[in-house]
């Protein structure tokens, strides 16, 4: 720091020229200034210096820290203001300008940035299937049809006295033959879809023809028609039609001749099948002593048995009505199915390539028929 001295600012002074009054005005402020400047100095050499530089490093901390801007909103909220004119309003209408705040209700008016979660649990619908399958007899082959050799009569054996000549006879046969059809779909995904859905879209659309193929077989082997699709065991002309004795309805009388009408040796091995509006109805058939001719499983997992043999719920099977077969009793292993291939998917990514799609195609190749139609009996509801 340079220092100013009396001296100096006398020696200034000297050099100064002007009038008498000039010079006692400019040699009292002088005088005045180097008062000042006495008073400054003696100021400055009184200073701790210690505690001068600990102000200034300080000072150096606090301008060396980062920018950190804080928010300290002076005014209350738009929430805040819209309860507390609620609040003053004792319950009545909230001024229309207190009102405008986003909310999640309104998608323009904020909505969209409140976006709902997309949970990883998938609603399905239930897929009901006849379960004809799990007792009809099911066999696999690598031809389009297979064919059973079939004995249609016995020998013709006669009774004979002593000495007279024995007759001749043969057996006369036949054949049955099952073909193979064939039910086929495809389901068309877009690539992003498939992209974006981290395979979930695919798995969806495979379990979706799984079930859908399930439940058209099912039906199929009840009520198929034979010429595109399987022989269902309601339509084969051979299966027995014993009457239900009652018009638009079904007798405990109609259950025990239609039980007994079956052969013991495939009684024995016979399973019931209707659909559950069916066994709701028959539940409440009692025989003559009042008891109900229904008994249910004694144990679990057993199946509900109807004069002692078990129950099969099949949806596919139909209502009582009049002129329908809503029931059927027999031996299943009666009716043969015949399986080619099991369900076939190919994913087909090039065929739609240039629109961004990709093709998914489902094959089913099976067939079904009745071979044996003695050892089944169903119950036609008089009209």
């Amino acid at each position: 720091m340079q220092h100013i001295t009396k001296s100096a600012i006398l020696t200034g002074a000297m050099e100064i020229k002007g009038d008498d009054d000039t010079v006692d005005i400019v040699t009292k402020a002088i005088a005045d200034l180097t008062k000042t400047v006495d008073e400054r100095l003696k100021a400055v050499e009184t200073v701790d210096t210690k505690a001068l530089n600990d102000r200034l490093d300080k000072i150096e901390t606090t301008l060396a820290r980062p920018n950190i801007q804080t928010d300290k909103p002076t005014d209350p909220s738009a929430e805040t203001k819209a309860f507390a004119s609620y609040l003053r309003s004792f319950g009545g209408a909230v001024p229309a300008e207190e009102l405008k705040t986003l909310t999640v209700s309104s998608d323009p008016q904020g909505g969209y940035l409140a976006p709902t979660e997309m949970a990883t649990e998938f609603l399905r619908d239930l897929v009901e299937v006849s379960p004809i399958r799990a007792y009809a007899s099911v066999r696999t082959t690598g031809a389009p049809a297979v064919s059973y050799p079939k004995r249609t009569a016995i020998t013709n054996a006669r009774w004979k006295g002593e000495a007279q000549t024995q007759e001749g006879s043969e057996p006369a046969f036949g054949q049955a033959e099952v073909p193979v059809r064939e039910l086929n779909t495809f389901v068309d995904i877009s690539n992003q879809l498939l992209a974006d859905s981290a395979g979930q879209a695919e798995a969806e659309v495979r379990e979706a023809l799984a079930e859908d193929f399930a439940q058209k077989e099912g039906r199929a082997f009840l009520l198929g028609q034979g010429v595109l699709d399987p022989e269902g065991l309601l339509v084969n002309a051979g299966v027995t039609a014993l009457a239900s004795g009652a018009a638009a309805a079904i007798t405990a009388d109609a259950l025990i001749t239609l039980f007994y009408d079956l052969p013991a040796t495939y009684r024995n091995a016979g399973a019931w099948a209707m659909n559950s509006t069916s066994l709701g109805a028959l539940r409440k058939l009692k025989d003559g002593q009042g008891n109900y001719l229904w008994a249910p499983g004694l144990a679990g997992g057993q199946p509900d048995t109807i004069l002692g043999r078990p129950v099969v719920d099949m949806v596919d099977m139909p209502d009582v009505a009049a002129g329908t077969t809503p029931i059927v009793f027999g031996d299943w292993s009666g009716y043969r199915i015949v399986d080619r291939i099991g369900l076939s998917i190919l994913v087909n990514p090039f065929l739609l390539a240039t629109d961004g799609v990709t093709r998914i195609h489902a094959t089913r190749r099976t067939g079904g028929r009745v071979l044996q139609a003695a050892k089944f009996r169903k119950m036609l509801v008089a009209a």
